[in-house]
């Protein structure tokens, strides 16, 4: 099978572009007949390695380019406009290329008498979970409000990723200019002061020969301790891949001052908004249990969740599931509690996500405001010890020629 390039035109006269995977040009042409269209040009896209072939294949769509298809879809749909004429809307709105496509497959499935939820699965570009709550929506006959719910979805698990992310970019910067700052103060300005103690032939004190031997291993072996610290992190990454290993590794993360109450609060964030985003949009609470436990990222909270839902599947509550684990916070039992009792389980799961993306926001600020005065006085600790060690090498010089 190959990819073919086709273009072609609908009775009306509307252009048609886009993809197709076919066994030759015959086949491709053939569908497009049998589509009611007209083929104009069928091509196969090329197979062989060239920098615009790499360049293609490196273009992917994004899921910002996903919420951006939602949100704009999710408005034409409330404007009343048909499914079909809304995708056709977009294309003709979409600039770059890959996504276009990618609609234009979407809206000839969708003309074929195709589903959307189906069309949107065959792309392999939305997740189970996108998919899973378009197809309830079409079922309840509520698509456009579950892709208002969607697109909302998404934004605020970008609003938490990314609060994240740059929450950890000054940090990161101060780590590593530390790193830095060490490695030319050992390597380069320290070694310089070498040739004068050994010219001025006095006993140094401990401490700056010590200063003197690491700075003479940093200035040596500079290669072998970067070799060494990557070597430590590939080891560490494959064996993450492994099942118990993970699972030990992420129950002791969670144990972590800090760092472990700030990733269960993530991944309970990310878990309850996508359980109640599907609750709330009728998919079924086993189900929405299934495709939301994917989103956890820590093993350890992930087989809870896992359990949990084995007893939602023999008939018992999830609170009682999640009731008296000790990993996953008693706040959010206690709401998922009450919103199976009131029978308000999506709004209780929503209400637990929006909790914890402000602790999530509340545990970074406060890491941060210990971790930068920490590393500070480290970095200072470790140059004041620097100096010291020379300066008391050059005051018994000094001392000598006086």
């Amino acid at each position: 099978m190959a990819q073919f390039i086709y273009k072609a035109l609908t009775p009306a006269g509307e252009q048609l572009e886009g993809q197709m995977e076919a066994t030759s040009r015959d086949e491709v042409i053939g569908k497009i007949q049998a589509a009611g269209n007209i083929p104009v040009t069928a091509k196969e896209m090329g197979t062989g390695f060239s920098l615009e072939n790499l360049l293609a294949s490196r273009k992917t769509i994004t899921q910002k380019q996903v919420g951006e298809f939602t949100d704009q879809l999710a408005t034409l749909l409330n404007s009343g406009m048909p499914l079909e004429r809304s995708l056709s809307v977009m294309i003709d709105l979409i600039d770059e290329e890959r996504l276009r496509i990618m609609v234009e497959q979407v809206r000839d499935k969708v003309r074929g008498g195709g589903t959307l939820s189906d069309a949107l699965e065959e792309q392999h570009v939305f997740s189970n979970m996108y998919t899973n709550m378009v197809r309830a929506g079409e079922m309840g006959g509520t698509l456009e409000i579950t892709l208002e719910r969607l697109s909302d979805y998404m934004a605020r698990a970008k609003e938490l990723k990314d609060s994240v992310v740059s929450a950890m970019i000054y940090p990161t910067i101060l780590f590593v200019l530390a790193g830095v700052s060490m490695f030319v103060l050992l390597g380069k300005v320290v070694p310089s002061f070498k040739p004068m103690f050994e010219d001025a032939g006095i006993d140094l004190p401990t401490i700056t020969q010590m200063v003197l031997s690491i700075a003479a291993f940093v200035q040596s072996f500079w290669w072998v301790m970067i070799l060494i610290l990557v070597t430590i992190v590939v080891l560490i990454k494959q064996k993450l891949k492994e099942t118990d290993f993970r699972l030990q590794w992420d129950t002791k993360l969670l144990k972590l001052p800090l760092i472990g109450d700030l990733t269960t609060k993530i991944d309970i964030a990310r878990f309850t908004r996508t359980l109640g985003t599907l609750v709330d949009s009728g998919v079924p609470l086993l189900s929405g249990l299934t495709i939301a436990k994917k989103v956890i990222n820590n093993t350890l909270l992930n087989k809870i969740v896992g359990e949990a839902s084995e007893k939602v599947k023999h008939g018992e509550p999830l609170a009682s599931g999640l009731d008296k684990v000790e990993e996953f916070p008693r706040l959010a039992q206690q709401l998922i509690s009450v919103g199976e009792e009131t029978g308000k389980l999506n709004e209780m799961l929503l209400k637990t996500a929006d909790t914890y993306d402000i602790e999530v926001k509340t545990s970074i600020d406060r890491m941060i405001s210990l971790l930068v005065p920490v590393v500070v006085l480290v970095l200072a600790a470790l140059i004041f010890f620097i100096i010291f060690a020379i300066m008391m090498a050059m005051l018994k010089m000094n001392e000598i020629a006086g």
